[in-house]
């Protein structure tokens, strides 16, 4: 499946994940939220705050950021925020930036597929099944294909059981490689988190190739 830009495909993801994760965690004990997640150094409640911060940048135009240092230093200025604080920017910024994303024309693209990403490291922290497979997996598969090409990544057909993704580019002398494997291993495989061996079948590149955040 090849995709066209659609302006409102971040929006939705956004929305999605207010619409589902929020409530979740509205009702998550509070010890929950010290658990660690697949971000080296990053609990639960320190990957919201970064999640939160970083949408908020968008909305209020602080921009550029989004660097290590940006990140670090937006985390340690909510260190003693309450949780409930934490959730209602990570809210307001759901509920706000898709309209500031849209108007970037695909340049912030990237940051909401981050954000529904880091929402399924939250639920794989939590220990809930299908993390990677919430609501608004397929605009997120299709913000992944135009994402990997911009990150260079090797031509990929990907066979999932909804649907046969392009990935990445073509490489000269190089035919495409072949991935066989669920939506949510596909979402694993390219943001470079932990995937058992036997969820996937590919052939013609490596793993390593294919990881779009380094």
């Amino acid at each position: 499946m090849t995709t066209t830009r659609d302006p409102d495909r971040p929006g939705r993801l956004l929305r999605a994940e207010r619409e589902t994760l929020l409530p979740l965690l509205r009702r998550t004990p509070p010890a929950f939220f010290e658990l660690p997640t697949a971000c080296p150094d990053w609990t639960v409640r320190e990957l919201l705050a970064h999640c939160g911060a970083a949408l908020v940048r968008i909305i209020e135009g602080r921009l550029p950021a989004f660097t290590p240092e940006h990140n670090a230093a937006d985390v340690a200025e909510r260190a003693d925020w309450p949780v409930g604080r934490i959730l209602d920017e990570l809210e307001f910024g759901m509920a706000g930036a898709g309209p500031a994303i849209e108007e970037a024309d695909g340049g912030l693209d990237v940051i909401a597929l981050g954000e529904w990403v880091h929402a399924g490291d939250v639920r794989e922290a939590l220990g809930l099944p299908g993390a990677y497979e919430s609501l608004g997996t397929n605009d997120a598969i299709a913000l992944l294909a135009t994402v990997s090409r911009e990150r260079l990544t090797p031509r990929v057909c990907a066979i999932t059981p909804y649907g046969d993704w392009v990935l990445g580019n073509v490489v000269d002398g190089r035919a495409a490689a072949e991935l066989s494997c669920d939506e949510g291993t596909l979402i694993r495989m390219y943001t470079g988190r932990p995937v058992a061996p036997e969820r996937y079948r590919l052939a013609g590149a490596s793993r390593e190739e294919l990881v779009i955040y380094r």
